[in-house]
């Protein structure tokens, strides 16, 4: 790949402007605020003590899931060394674009008089869309350009977006969490763009692909504010009142009981009992997941503790044994291990939805439409997944050479550099003055 191929002066201000133009028509022609007839929960019940409070009810949990969104995933991918700026950075850019394309392609299949009515239930959503785009970016993380990324937005969003008709419209599964429209849906998206981006010359691994001390640390603030937030993101949607109150109930003890199970998992498998940090920034949040799509269902407290014991487990040891046979067999180079937050976990939370349902924990409840909902999910993500891998290896995006990859330098600003040459310099003189010493 010739070096001018990843300069960025031209094709990502054109893109991301054509995109953001394009995006701004479409809102003019289509979306306008919502007048309040109807609004936030169409299907849920609109009794209410105080009618004109109503609009703003949702928003506690908007900013929570927002936060998630931007710091918790920001952050939890910025364990490379020397990749913060992209973890941080384009986390920021894609959520940003992506809801704001999320908005309109969940809204076209919602329209009230021909528009999208925009309130605090459509811009949850919206973010939950983008949270598909940003679990598949932790596939591709490292070997991607700005421009690709963009590219893999627009495209995954909306077929989230057709997948998520069908399952919540169409076949009228209970998914409240997201397990298998967001987190199965946007790991194996991401695996299926991983596979298709191969990259031969990373099969033996790179020097950037790892961490150091403090990008860990870094990690560890994403896995924080995702972990103390998780219960909102799983009941925003929910039906307000006890049914909202079981959901956040059921994610709070999941994930509380995934901890225990990811720490002693971790500690079993790794040399001399001690902890690898990799299980504990990720491992400890699969309980969220595997929960979701039966958070609002009444599989008791002890119900929600066991899944989150068990996805904790299949976590740890994912990310143990299955990650680099998944890069050896399959060719998946799996940089954040999406595989083992989001996909075992999601597919552990479609299963155990199945299961509630056909034991009859959710009221009108069809066992049979969860189970096309999870098939539903798995066949979009892999076969939009490979699609999108398809588009995104045309030679023209910008894709960084194999050398450059896990690298900020290439397509930002760095300041770093001169600060680790004076720090070299300062610590070949404190070794010299101490030979002399």
């Amino acid at each position: 790949m010739p070096a001018y191929a990843t300069n960025m002066r031209m094709k990502f201000p054109i893109v991301a402007l054509a995109l953001e133009i394009i995006t701004i028509i479409l809102f003019a022609l289509f979306v306008v605020y919502d007048d309040g007839k109807g609004h936030g929960h169409d299907t849920h019940s609109n009794e209410t003590h105080h009618k004109e409070e109503q609009p703003m009810d949702l928003y506690p949990m908007f900013q929570d899931v927002h936060v998630m969104i931007f710091i918790g995933f920001g952050f939890l991918m910025t364990f490379l060394k020397r990749y913060g700026f992209s973890s941080v950075g384009l986390n920021l850019l894609l959520a940003a674009f992506g809801l704001q394309w999320g908005l309109l392609t969940q809204g076209l299949w919602h329209l009230d008089d021909g528009k999208i009515k925009v309130n605090i239930f459509k811009i949850i959503n919206a973010d939950f869309s983008t949270a598909t785009v940003l679990i598949s970016f932790g596939a591709v993380l490292g070997k991607t350009s700005p421009v690709q990324l963009l590219i893999m937005t627009i495209l995954e969003i909306t077929i989230f977006s057709i997948n998520e008709h069908l399952v919540a419209t169409v076949l009228k599964a209970n998914d409240v969490g997201a397990s298998m429209i967001i987190h199965a849906f946007g790991a194996y998206f991401g695996l299926a763009v991983a596979r298709v981006l191969y990259r031969p010359g990373l099969k033996n691994g790179h020097d950037n692909d790892g961490s150091v001390y403090h990008s860990d640390l870094f990690a560890m603030i994403g896995t924080v504010f995702l972990w103390m937030f998780w219960p909102s993101f799983n009941s925003a949607i929910a039906e307000p009142g006890f049914t909202q109150l079981t959901a956040v109930v059921n994610t709070y003890l999941s994930l509380a009981a995934c901890v225990l199970s990811a720490y002693a998992i971790s500690s079993l498998v790794e040399h001399k009992g001690k902890l690898d940090m990799v299980h504990i920034q990720n491992a400890t949040l699969a309980g969220g997941v595997a929960v979701g799509t039966c958070a609002d269902m009444n599989i008791g407290p002890f119900g929600a503790m066991l899944i989150g014991l068990v996805a904790g487990g299949i976590s740890t040891l994912g990310f143990k044994f299955l990650t680099p046979l998944l890069a050896s067999k399959l060719g998946i180079q799996d940089t954040c291990g999406v595989h083992n937050l989001h996909g075992m976990p999601g597919i552990l939370g479609g299963l155990a939805g199945i299961v509630a349902v056909a034991l009859g924990k959710k009221e009108g409840g069809d066992a049979a439409m969860q189970a096309a909902a999870l098939a539903s999910s798995l066949g979009f993500a892999l076969v939009g997944g490979a699609l999108t891998g398809l588009i995104m290896k045309l030679p023209f995006w910008g894709q960084p050479p194999d050398q450059n990859c896990f690298d900020d330098s290439i397509y930002w600003e760095v300041p770093e550099e001169e600060e680790e040459n004076e720090e070299s310099l300062t610590h070949a003189d404190h070794s010299k003055n101490k030979a002399e010493v």
